[in-house]
């Protein structure tokens, strides 16, 4: 029998305390070495060049819109994969989930010959003169390709989870399904839809092979942050790796805000 520790985080055995303190470090140690490597001196003026600002609010703005989409899309599918039963189920999950494992490149392929100018749906698209590739909108769509799952695979896991008991009762008592989404199914699964929508926001935020494919890297309409870091890292690594900290910093700071609400959400509990 391992020897089990008798105080500590979670009393785990001391051998699981080393191998995660080795992952831990693991995670830890380049973003250190990042950080060793960053020119202070220069950091400020690095990071609020006209260029670096531009892909910042851009990626900001972009990533909203994509999660706000992942949302609009990703509950309804979560909850038609978790609530209900139909042929081919199985498959269109495994589609629905595909982003997470499909390179992103190919994805921005795959967006290009469906909304692009030579496209699967390029006759409707010239007909009502909409031009998608190329443009903000396009890093939007790539954005949500990539990320949408997220919010997905935690949605439908949390309503697997907390099962229809409470919803069987709610239709007992008279309530429509509608009434039982707003008031008893969304409540419980709150938490699982905050930490996917940040998730989904995160990803968006980190984006880049669909992106350069499908949108191209314009300054101000379509180069996002980890785009501009990629530019600058060939001409500019100082500027590079300050972005590239600005970055890291602003995924801490959403999936630390993101915590906190679940916790809150968690702690309070009861249904709306």
């Amino acid at each position: 029998m391992p020897r089990i520790a008798s105080s500590g985080p979670g009393s785990v055995p001391r051998w699981i305390l080393a191998i995660a303190i080795i992952g831990a470090l693991f995670v830890v140690l380049p973003l250190v070495a990042m950080v060793v490597r960053v020119n202070w001196g220069e950091f400020i003026p690095l990071i609020t060049s006209e260029s670096s600002v531009d892909a910042l609010l851009l990626s900001l703005r972009t990533s909203a819109a994509a999660t706000a989409l992942c949302i609009v899309f990703g509950v309804p599918m979560a909850l038609v994969l978790a609530r209900t039963s139909f042929p081919g189920q199985r498959i269109a999950r495994s589609l629905v989930l595909l982003p997470l494992v499909l390179p992103p490149v190919v994805g921005g392929i795959a967006l290009l010959y469906t909304f692009g100018r030579q496209g699967l749906l390029r006759e409707p698209m010239n007909v009502l003169g909409i031009q998608i590739a190329f443009s903000t909108t396009a890093v939007v769509l790539a954005q949500t390709f990539v990320a949408l799952p997220f919010l997905v695979l935690s949605l439908e896991g949390a309503l697997r989870t907390v099962g229809t008991r409470y919803e069987a009762v709610a239709a007992t008592l008279g309530a429509g399904p509608t009434t039982v989404l707003r008031r008893i199914t969304l409540p419980l699964v709150l938490p699982a839809l905050v930490s996917g929508s940040v998730l989904s926001f995160a990803r968006a935020l980190g984006e880049f092979g669909a992106t350069l494919t499908f949108a191209g890297s314009l300054q101000g309409v379509t180069r996002t942050l980890p785009l501009e870091i990629y530019l600058q890292r060939e001409t500019d690594p100082d500027t590079a790796v300050a972005l590239a900290l600005v970055l890291v910093a602003v995924a801490v700071l959403v999936v630390g805000l993101a915590h906190q609400a679940g916790s809150r959400t968690r702690a309070g509990g009861g249904l709306l």
